[in-house]
C-alpha cells in the first residue's frame, strides 16, 4: 500500500473556494484526495497547519523541513514517508507517479452534463 500525505500551510479551507478567487490547484488536490479514498492500494491524507497541527509536530522530517526553510517548505509531499516535494503542490503526472493511479483532467467543455454536446 502507498501512503500519501500532504502537509499543507494554513488555510480557512482545503477546497480553494473561499476568498475572493478560487484556487485551481486546490480545486485539482481536493478532486485527487477525494477520487484516492476510494483507491484501496493508497492510503492518502492531508493535514493544514490550521486544523491538524500536531500533524506537523509529529512528523520529524516535515518539522525538520520547516524549520530549515520555515513556511515556504509548504506544501510538503511525503510518500511512504519520504520527502518527494516541497514548496509547491504536486502535478496531476507526480501523483500518478506517486500513486499508481492514472488521472483524467475533464475539460470545461466535457464537464457538463452532456459533455459539451448541449442536449441538455
Amino acid at each position: 500500500m502507498t501512503k500519501l500525505e500532504l502537509f499543507e500551510p494554513a488555510m480557512c479551507c482545503s477546497t480553494g473556494v473561499c476568498g475572493p478567487s478560487v484556487d485551481e490547484t486546490l480545486l485539482t488536490i481536493t478532486s485527487v484526495f477525494e477520487g484516492l479514498s476510494q483507491v484501496s492500494s493508497v492510503e492518502a491524507s492531508r493535514h493544514n497547519l490550521t486544523s491538524d497541527p500536531d500533524a506537523f509536530v509529529s512528523n520529524q522530517k516535515v518539522l525538520t523541513l520547516m524549520k530549515e526553510s520555515g513556511k515556504d517548505s509548504l506544501p510538503i509531499t511525503l510518500v511512504n514517508g519520504e520527502v518527494v516535494k516541497s514548496g509547491t503542490y504536486p502535478s496531476i503526472e507526480e501523483l500518478t507517479n506517486y500513486t499508481g493511479v492514472v488521472f483524467v483532467e475533464q475539460s470545461e467543455s466535457s464537464s457538463s452534463c452532456c459533455g459539451g454536446s448541449g442536449c441538455c
